[in-house]
């Protein structure tokens, strides 16, 4: 059957529907064997099709398809319904003061006449979408279905439930909503009852688990929920082994939806920032930036943040040729009109560095080159100093003499109390260029500090994610231990924020920018997590082995030195510790004396250097070098 063909039927319909309810009316009212002269009765039903008709055209009510009727459509046949009584009992007014018709007929046609023409359209729809007998829940649920839970908000738990028609979906059987809100337990929401609040999803999933349903998923439904009930309802998960998927677009084509993994980026749970788009713009639009360890994961990532804000030049410098490559095809994809450079440099090359940033003359430099995998730094710790801190050196020395307006140095969480070579480098290069910026130099020196971020290279998802995948064990050092993290775009973003709002900021000078890592996530937690995302059972399906604290490592990381004072930056989620400070000229003597060591191949002199900047790496940790 043809297009225009269900039209003039829908059309045909509405009409039979509008006069039958005003017949209908009328018998109730007088009675069958009490009805108005049929001449009468029949003026009057051909009077009110011919005005309802026109009406309905008028409305569009025949252009609506009945496949996916909706709430929209029946409050158009409410208001379509009204207009054409109104408009007949004017007329009938006109012609004849409304003789032998009781007022009540009116009020009567326009329910009956609401009901005939809407529940039709909503019957079709709901045999369309999989049966009446499945509305409300009814009916047995076909084989293969995924017995799921909902969790989060009610009201984005009603929006999904209507969006993916989840009371009658052929996917999944939902049996209640988790709810954030444990005072709406006991309600339901379109026939899905609140079961309660996540600290009781596992006597509930038991409970359900007895009754012969168990619950093979849980649905996120809210896009960002609080970051406790997250970690609360993952947590939870996990220990149970349930998979929790979140809500995703309905496709286009109205097929079952497919609910995507939760990512760890979604187990966060931070609000997000607001960024200052402006002044960012400002600090990176019509100006030549240089990244030094463009290719790695936070340099390339901080090089997609520029794109956005249109550099009139971008340099691009990295040791490894292959990761140079990769990042400089990206932004040739990206933005091939911009101008830019890709030259292969090593930040330790004291003359090298000097030729490129001379020549390019960057405004804004930003040093994301450093090693920063603590046991294999702690096993090399020359090569650690040659490069976060020698290598630190020469590209703030180099920015001064070509006299950049900014230089943005990309610090770490370790370099707080270090214990370890590689937060004791960063320190280090921390301290360096805090003296230079309170020396008075032109160029501004911003320190940006933030802990380990999720994805990058070296980072402990992808590992654990290869542990899962081989089968475990998930290998973890302390079931003690925490860390803060934040994803790889986020950390970007806020260093160029950082950035934005402290390069002109002279009053700051010296102090170490911290972004904002919420709360510690504790690492066995985490891996409890990743299990349970992939479809497992921790310590069932997958082994959790604790191996001990690596050399170098802490139970706890902190953002802070404990005589730090914190302030408000005034840029959202940075925040600006005054950190304790050197001479330019002591600091310099101390690295100069360090990179002499080093070049030495003397790890106890150069360690010993280190600890002259670095107090907490004690005695112990020198005779262990020694050793």
């Amino acid at each position: 059957m043809n297009f225009l063909n269900k039209r003039l039927i829908a059309i045909l319909h509405d009409a039979f529907m509008s006069g039958l309810a005003l017949f209908a009316a009328l018998v109730a009212r007088y009675g069958i064997d009490h009805l108005p002269p049929a001449p009468t009765v029949a003026a009057w039903i051909a009077i009110f099709v011919a005005i309802s008709a026109i009406v309905f055209k008028f409305m569009g009510l025949g252009r609506g398809l009945w496949r996916f009727a909706s709430l929209a459509d029946l409050r158009a046949i409410v208001v379509a319904s009204l207009i054409s009584i109104v408009i007949f009992v004017l007329l009938l007014f006109l012609i004849t003061r409304l003789e032998a018709l009781p007022r009540s007929v009116p009020v009567i046609t326009w329910f009956v006449m609401v009901v005939l023409i809407g529940a039709p359209r909503l019957a079709y729809r709901a045999h369309k979408d999989g049966g009446l007998g499945r509305l409300g829940g009814l009916g047995k649920p076909p084989e293969g279905i995924k017995h799921v839970l909902l969790a989060g908000h009610v009201r984005d738990a009603e929006q999904a439930i209507r969006t993916h028609q989840l009371e009658r979906s052929g996917l999944y059987k939902v049996h209640g909503l988790i709810c954030a809100n444990s005072a709406k337990s006991g309600h339901s929401i379109r026939g899905i009852p609140i079961l309660g609040n996540v600290d009781e999803l596992s006597d509930l999933a038991k409970r359900l688990e007895r009754s012969g349903t168990p619950v093979e998923a849980i649905l996120s439904v809210t896009l960002r929920p609080p970051a406790d009930f997250t970690n609360a309802l993952t947590q939870s998960a996990a220990d149970l082994g349930i998979p929790v998927k979140r809500a995703t677009p309905r496709p286009l084509d109205l097929s079952e939806p497919d609910f995507s993994e939760l990512t760890i980026d979604d187990l966060l749970g931070r609000p997000p920032v607001k960024l200052d788009t402006s002044r960012m713009s400002d600090l990176i639009s019509g100006r030549t930036i240089l990244v030094t360890g463009a290719g790695g994961s936070i340099g390339s990532e901080v090089v997609r943040q520029i794109l956005k804000y249109n550099p009139a030049r971008l340099v691009l410098l990295e040791n490894s040729e292959f990761a140079l490559y990769k990042i400089d095809q990206e932004v040739q994809g990206r933005a091939p009109d911009l101008s830019r450079s890709a030259v292969i440099a090593d930040v330790r090359d004291r003359q090298r560095i000097f030729d490129v940033i001379q020549f390019e003359k960057p405004a804004i430099i930003f040093h994301a080159a450093a090693l920063k995998h603590v046991p294999l730094v702690e096993d090399n710790p020359l090569e650690a100093i040659q490069t976060n801190i020698i290598g630190t050196r020469n590209v703030a020395d180099a920015a001064v003499a070509a006299k950049s307006e900014g230089f943005v140095l990309i610090s770490t969480d370790k370099a707080v109390k270090p214990t370890s070579i590689m937060g004791a480098t960063k320190r280090a290069a921390e301290v360096y260029c805090q003296a230079l910026d309170v020396s008075g130099t032109c160029t501004r020196f911003i320190t940006v500090r933030f802990g380990n971020v999720l994805g990058s290279n070296g980072s402990v998802i992808p590992l654990f994610r290869q542990q899962i995948e081989a089968g475990g064990p998930v290998t973890i050092t302390h079931p003690d231990m925490r860390r803060y993290f934040m994803t790889i775009p986020e950390a970007s973003e806020l260093v160029l924020q950082a950035a934005a709002f402290s390069v002109d900021n002279s009053n700051q000078r010296g102090r170490i920018y911290v972004l904002d890592m919420g709360e510690p996530v504790k690492i066995t937690d985490l891996a409890k997590i990743l299990i349970s995302l992939a479809g497992l059972k921790p310590e069932k399906d997958i082994d959790l082995a604790f191996t001990g604290l690596r050399p170098g490592e802490k139970l706890f990381e902190e953002l802070f030195e404990s005589d730090e004072e914190n302030l408000p930056s005034g840029a959202d989620g940075v925040i600006v510790a005054t950190a304790n400070q050197m001479e330019l000229d002591t600091i310099s003597t101390v690295v100069t004396d360090l990179q002499a060591a080093a070049s030495k191949g003397d790890v106890t002199m150069s360690v010993a250097h280190l600890s002259a900047i670095v107090p907490t790496l004690t005695n112990e940790k020198l005779e262990r070098k020694q050793a």
